[in-house]
């Protein structure tokens, strides 16, 4: 865990996005113009798409996230964005959140769910939502319904929740939401935003790390994925699910 937050320090995204595609996102949901909304970005990360988030928004996010050095990263920069007084960070388990019931407006989590499942997150997450309120998860997803056996194999082993948009669009239905909408994250918000930052850093990181053993392992596991979406990617991205607290 600690080499990979040494590895994400400092990158404006610890997975794919983009501030394009947060917006996307942010503009199925009706938000009154003349409301303080209350905002749960879980997972936050370093907070690319929290930024984004309060340049957009009124109200206050809490910004949560378990690596203190990802919210010290966000309060940094929200500071420099001229967005500090709309952002509050909060170190905490998206397990074990500290929210009243029926407190947000918004709960917003890009590629981070698959930390506590898709459908447990959803359905924990439901009680700290006003009725008719806002839910936006990103989630890696297959965007095809057949797949080489090679990629299936790989994401069952990194994230064996993985699924079509379909079910998880279902899944969501059956625990009290409507949808609202869908679509995938574009490849440069895979290449351009996440895979390259992440290869620029990895003569630096071994070299912190004094080249052990472990630090080159890890490298190597992303050298493996990002040659995995190379090879694989029309067949799987994340996933954008917005949708509404039924009541």
């Amino acid at each position: 865990m600690d080499l990979e937050i040494d590895l994400h320090k400092n990158s404006e995204r610890q997975g794919p996005g983009s501030e394009k595609e947060t917006l996307q996102a942010l503009g199925f949901m009706n938000l009154p113009s003349d409301q303080n909304l209350k905002i749960a970005d879980i997972g936050c990360g370093s907070g690319g798409q929290t930024i984004t988030l309060a340049q957009h928004t009124n109200g206050l996010i809490t910004a949560v996230d378990l690596v203190p050095d990802f919210l010290e990263e966000l309060n940094q920069k929200s500071k420099m964005a001229g967005v500090g007084e709309k952002i509050k960070t909060l170190e905490a388990s998206m397990e074990n959140l500290p929210f009243e019931k029926g407190y947000f407006d918004i709960i917003w989590s890009e590629g981070a769910i698959y930390n506590i499942g898709f459908e447990k997150g959803i359905q924990k997450w439901s009680e700290f939502l006003k009725p008719k309120g806002y839910l936006s998860i990103s989630e890696i997803t297959w965007i095809s319904h057949t797949r080489p056996r090679e990629i299936e194999d790989f994401w069952r082993r990194e994230c064996p929740e993985i699924t079509t948009a379909a079910n998880n669009i279902k899944i969501l239905e059956d625990n009290g939401y409507i949808l609202l909408g869908y679509f995938h994250l574009e490849e440069t918000s895979w290449i351009k935003n996440y895979y390259e930052p992440i290869k620029s850093q990895f003569s630096s990181f071994l070299l912190r790390n004094g080249n052990s053993e472990l630090a080159g392992n890890l490298v190597k596991q992303y050298k493996e994925e990002i040659a995995m979406y190379e090879r694989f990617k029309p067949y799987y991205s994340y996933g954008f699910y917005i949708a509404q607290k039924s009541t």
